[in-house]
């Protein structure tokens, strides 16, 4: 009873000092410094916390009573522990003072301590202290000395940081390289870094002075950690042949069979569009893959990469060539992926559209599973929209939303019936689907459902009959058929006859789009251009931004003008998807005019 009692007595105390302890730091944040001082004080007097303590000293210097500053800290050295730190921040009151050579000689103190306190390790929370105050050179002269006081401390990471800031390179490299050769778990913190000073240009000094130290690394103390950094530094640069040749001296030297890191160069040079050179790569993963699926997997990968490089005349090749692979592995289960692909060049590339339905359905009637069997499916429905067939295409999609219930590819399944309904003009029915998706899909499908979604609700409130939407509908279907002139005629007429209107922006965009894949790359800056003048606040203004710096970044050669598109959308479009990339993309624009000059 007397327990609760107390309890009860004590119950109001506590809560009034966390009370306190809030209004103080709000007021320190706030610079309301006096009325920090005063409270922070009181609750100093009632609890010896060091965060109270701390909060003190900012609070008089802040208030510029230095000299209080000092009396407090100093008192605090007196006390029969002392706490090192203390030493660094007396010598920065100092230098608020602008006493520099006192500021020093405190600096030194600490430091000192750190190195002759061998009992226990202060180098972090005095070298942290220094960091507080970027005094770099002391931490790291902090870190260094609390290193070979105790061997066994590592402060790598601390110390590559500040030489990075210090702008000494190749100290910041050797630290990483010291740090995750003893804890690879470093290693995406690691790369994270390096990515911050390191560009696609192999010239530049931070990408030389990292080649060399790996290579000095490897040739001192082989080890397969510095193989896999040099082909993360030769991917940066976008140098795939340098890459796939560290790639392959780790896959020797591992001895397990493991091509999983030659596959990932490969993937990543076949979407840079370095077709030559994955091309290579593929070739070597097929000639060693110890398993037909690692095969089978292999010469899918090089279909593909055919497929996107060959002309019509080629078809005909293409197509013997699927058939010598299906003869070779055969028409189970085991070439699942390599039908579905083959099935998609006979009806989206080599216009059979029949022939690829009638493959597919047999190919259903094998002991797939369930989620294989929808994938098939998937693809007739794909293949019946792309012929206009499209309640026989709904069928389809409905019954794979049956079929895997729950699944993403139920949700892309419910996607597509309401774009099969928009191609239809059925748009009501679309866009109950799409409110659907909108509150319960992935974000990649419900960003696409919102987007869709926009456009018939706009383009149906200032026109009941939906003119404009069923041509847009139109040209977008006629885009999915590859029949980009027939899209490119319907939406000329509608940016004629429909000036003014909410559908004028997606059409510009749309517009855009089929001009570039037409090489018609004049027009397309055209569009592009019109859009951000007149429609600069509107949902697809980033798009334009962004589409526009890759036209001129890519096909046009005006890097100058790319650069500031990517610029407009950093200042002005956070939110864009697109912000990531084109921030990355500004930054190496910049590097590039600064190494020039």
């Amino acid at each position: 009873m007397r327990k609760i009692i107390f309890i009860l007595l004590l119950l109001p105390l506590t809560i009034t000092n966390a009370q306190n302890d809030l209004l103080a730091k709000n007021y320190l944040e706030q610079g309301e410094y006096e009325k920090a001082l005063l409270l922070y004080t009181k609750l100093y007097k009632k609890n010896k916390n060091f965060n109270y303590f701390k909060a003190i000293i900012i609070s008089n210097q802040q208030l510029e009573n230095y000299k209080e500053a000092e009396k407090i800290i100093l008192n605090k050295l007196d006390a029969k522990r002392i706490i090192p730190q203390l030493y660094v921040e007396l010598g920065y009151n100092y230098s608020l003072q602008r006493n520099d050579s006192l500021a020093t000689i405190y600096y030194n103190k600490a430091i000192l301590f750190v190195k002759e306190t061998v009992r226990f390790n202060y180098g972090r929370s005095v070298g942290q202290t220094f960091e507080k105050y970027s005094l770099i050179e002391e931490a790291i002269a902090t870190y260094t000395v609390a290193m070979e006081v105790f061997p066994d401390s590592d402060f790598s990471y601390q110390l590559a940081k500040l030489y990075g800031e210090q702008g000494n390179l190749e100290k910041m490299f050797d630290s990483y390289l010291t740090l995750i050769k003893k804890n690879r778990s470093y290693l995406g913190v690691t790369q994270q870094s390096f990515s911050q000073y390191i560009s696609e240009n192999s010239e530049k000094e931070a990408n030389i002075l990292l080649r060399k130290a790996l290579l000095q690394k490897l040739q001192s103390k082989p080890d397969i950690l510095y193989n896999e950094l040099l082909s993360w530094l030769f991917v940066q640069q976008k140098d795939y042949k340098k890459a796939f040749i560290q790639e392959k001296a780790i896959y020797k030297r591992m001895g397990d069979g493991d091509l999983s890191g030659i596959a990932d160069i490969a993937y990543i040079a076949t979407k840079d569009e370095n077709y030559e050179t994955a091309t290579l790569i593929i070739n070597y993963l097929i000639e060693n893959a110890s398993s037909p699926e690692v095969k089978i997997a292999g010469y899918q990968h090089l279909m593909k990469i055919k497929l996107e490089t060959a002309s019509k005349n080629e078809y005909l090749k293409i197509e013997k060539e699927y058939q010598r692979l299906f003869s070779e592995f055969g028409e189970g289960k085991n070439t699942y992926q390599l039908q579905l692909d083959y099935n998609y060049f006979e009806a989206f590339k080599n216009k059979n559209q029949e022939f690829a339905i009638a493959n597919l359905k047999s190919f259903s009637k094998q002991p797939l599973s369930r989620y294989q069997k929808a994938r098939v499916k998937m693809l007739i429905a794909d293949i019946l929209v792309l012929d206009e067939r499209f309640n026989e295409a709904l069928i389809y999609y409905s019954q794979i939303q049956n079929e895997v219930k729950g699944d993403l590819l139920a949700q892309e399944a419910r996607y597509k019936v309401a774009q099969t309904s928009y191609f239809k003009g059925d748009f009501n029915w679309a866009q109950i689907q799409l409110d659907v998706l909108k509150k319960s899909a992935t974000q990649l499908i419900a960003n696409d459902a919102m987007y869709l979604s926009l456009m018939i609700k706009d383009n149906s409130l200032e026109d009941s009959t939906q003119t404009a939407l069923r041509h847009y509908a139109r040209a977008d279907l006629f885009t999915l058929q590859g029949k980009e002139e027939e899209a490119i005629l319907i939406l000329e007429n509608l940016l004629l006859n429909h000036k003014g209107e909410k559908i004028e922006d997606e059409a510009l965009l749309k517009l855009g789009e089929l001009y570039e894949v037409k090489k018609a790359y004049a027009k397309a800056e055209k569009n592009y251009q019109i859009l951000i003048e007149y429609y600069n606040e509107d949902i697809l203004a980033d798009d334009a931004y962004y589409k526009l710096a890759q036209l001129y970044e890519t096909k046009l050669n005006q890097p100058q003008r790319a650069k500031e598109c990517y610029e407009a959308i950093i200042d002005h479009y956070e939110d864009s998807i697109y912000f990531i990339e084109a921030r990355k993309k500004f930054r190496r624009l910049r590097g590039d005019e600064i190494e020039q000059l």
